[in-house]
């Protein structure tokens, strides 16, 4: 009997890589089963990340909310402006707002193994304290392949109308006007 389209067991998955920059801090290995099992409305992905490493940026979503669950190992969570250490059995919550970024770094001697399920909220703004990045994402549940991502320095600030010049309006008038 097959096995229905909706369920399936982590052994039969294989591992995609989370490519960090070689020989930064980041990395691991995921397995989406969200979107392999047809989720609509979250986001549901297994992680093992290696001593040494975590496998995201501390970030932020505006939109998105995100909740951890430690299998196994031991890390420091970076939630707010606090450092927490966190380890098997633990249960982590990461509501949106730009108070609380998060990131887990595997602190442990071991791997470190999590689920993380997220809402699959779009569009979503996040912003990367360490770095001075704000990504904008408007993803589907299908996975980065799909709509719009896009990742900024926020180097200055712009006023709404700058390097709107207003030639394209200038155009459709002489246009339509004679």
């Amino acid at each position: 009997m097959s096995r229905h389209p909706h369920v399936i067991n982590l052994a039969e998955m294989a591992w995609d890589k989370v490519n960090g920059p070689e020989g930064s801090p980041f990395g691991g290995e995921r397995k989406r089963v969200g979107m392999k099992i047809g989720a609509r409305k979250l986001g549901y992905s297994f992680f093992t990340v290696q001593p040494g490493m975590t496998a995201f940026p501390y970030h932020t979503h505006t939109g998105n909310e995100e909740m951890m669950h430690i299998i196994d190992g031991a890390a420091t969570l970076r939630l707010g402006k606090d450092e927490i250490q966190v380890g098997a059995g633990d249960v982590i919550a990461c509501p949106p707002g730009a108070d609380l970024p998060h990131q887990l770094i595997n602190t442990g001697a071991t791997a470190l193994t999590y689920w993380v399920v997220s809402t699959m909220e779009y569009p979503d703004i996040s912003q990367y304290p360490d770095s001075n990045k704000i990504g904008a994402y408007a993803n589907t549940a299908g996975g980065a392949q799909a709509g719009f991502r896009a990742l900024y320095v926020r180097d200055k600030n712009v006023n709404y109308y700058e390097g709107e010049n207003g030639e394209e309006v200038e155009r459709i008038l002489r246009t339509r006007l004679s």
